[in-house]
């Protein structure tokens, strides 16, 4: 493998360890989930190559069993996965001048990935585009093969799993902690908790997560137009 190939996934490849820890135990349940519900250890295999995203795949699930709603499906999707709007325009600059790489990395973009591509402190001898490259495949090259091994042995497999789903909610605590210390102006950090706090009171648990991330963003931008009036005044 040439050098900057392999420097790039020397240097990656520390960072998605927690994320093998989590993605595997997620993706066995997965893979047995599917199992259960009749499906060959085939359909997890190529969802999770082709959808690649979790929550979603759990709830394709329903969808495959249910009625043919092809309006509902896309709906859903996009109601369940609308926060990687959000993930894609804060990745603009960090993916420009990535070349093609930039398409996979699109695509393989989930909520882990976007957190070590936007957070990880890139070594200077290291490629930008092919450390999140390697990033983005290797958290997907988890989540493939622990939900085809869950299909496979979903039959022989019986343990319990309660409590496993706090292992990525544990993960993004950590790993908003190591930025809140990286970070000088901590205000995005507290504006975000805050605002969190206050659509989980009006919205509930199960429907604070748009709202809060569309406040947010309505927030933050309105604070950088009023800086660049500002600038322009000055």
């Amino acid at each position: 493998m040439n050098n900057k190939y392999l420097r790039a996934l020397r240097a990656a490849f520390p960072y998605t360890v927690p994320i093998f820890a989590g993605f595997w135990f997620i993706a066995l349940t997965y893979g047995v989930y599917m199992n259960a519900e009749g499906f060959s250890f085939w359909y997890p295999c190529l969802m999770s190559l082709t959808i690649f995203a979790g929550s979603m795949e759990f709830v394709t699930v329903g969808l495959l069993l249910g009625q043919f709603d092809p309006v509902g499906a896309l709906l859903m999707t996009l109601m369940i996965n609308a926060r990687h709007l959000f993930y894609g325009i804060s990745m603009l600059d960090r993916y420009r001048g990535t070349g093609l790489k930039k398409l996979y990395l699109i695509f393989g973009m989930c909520d882990e990935s976007f957190s070590i591509n936007y957070t990880a402190d890139i070594p200077e001898d290291v490629d930008r585009g092919w450390f999140m490259f390697f990033v983005t495949l290797l958290n997907q090259l988890y989540w493939v093969s622990g939900a085809t091994l869950g299909g496979i042995f979903g039959s022989l497999i019986s343990f319990n799993t309660e409590g496993l789903d706090f292992v990525m909610t544990a993960m993004f605590v950590v790993i908003f902690m190591e930025q809140f210390l990286k970070e000088k102006n901590h205000i995005p950090s507290f504006l975000g908790l805050g605002v969190s706090l206050v659509c989980l009171i009006f919205f509930g648990a199960d429907r604070f997560i748009i709202p809060s991330m569309f406040a947010i963003l309505a927030i933050l931008s309105a604070a950088r137009l009023v800086r660049r009036k500002d600038g322009e005044t000055e």
